[in-house]
């Protein structure tokens, strides 16, 4: 869902801030508490872009064609012809369920 990660080099959101009462050095390193190394974040994903676009008439999808006629050796044919011009996107749209963030380090499940 998104399928970006962590696209800046150098921040890593969920490391530990390195202080002695680091939770990963006490042995619990898998902790789905607040993140210690930025304080306003969390595992989990609220929003993600939409891939879907607007035309001029308002309506919503993810691509749009239009019908064009194209005579060839005297035989007039429909061909259907990818606009690409005039969109406007979506935008952000807010997730029904949260999802784990793609860059969380935590082993959900050990079969």
């Amino acid at each position: 869902m998104g399928g970006s990660g962590s696209k800046s080099k150098g921040f890593w959101p969920f490391s530990g801030s390195g202080s002695v009462d680091d939770p990963i050095k006490d042995g619990n390193e898998q902790s789905l508490s607040r993140v210690r190394g930025f304080p306003g974040a969390t595992p989990f994903v609220f929003t993600r872009r939409s891939s879907m676009f607007f035309d001029e008439d308002g309506d919503l999808a993810h691509e749009f064609y239009e019908e064009t006629i194209v005579t060839k050796n005297g035989r007039k044919r429909a061909k259907l012809k990818r606009i690409h011009k005039n969109l406007t996107p979506q935008g952000i749209i807010k997730l029904d369920h949260p999802c784990i963030h793609v860059d969380f380090p935590v082993v959900l499940c050990e079969a």
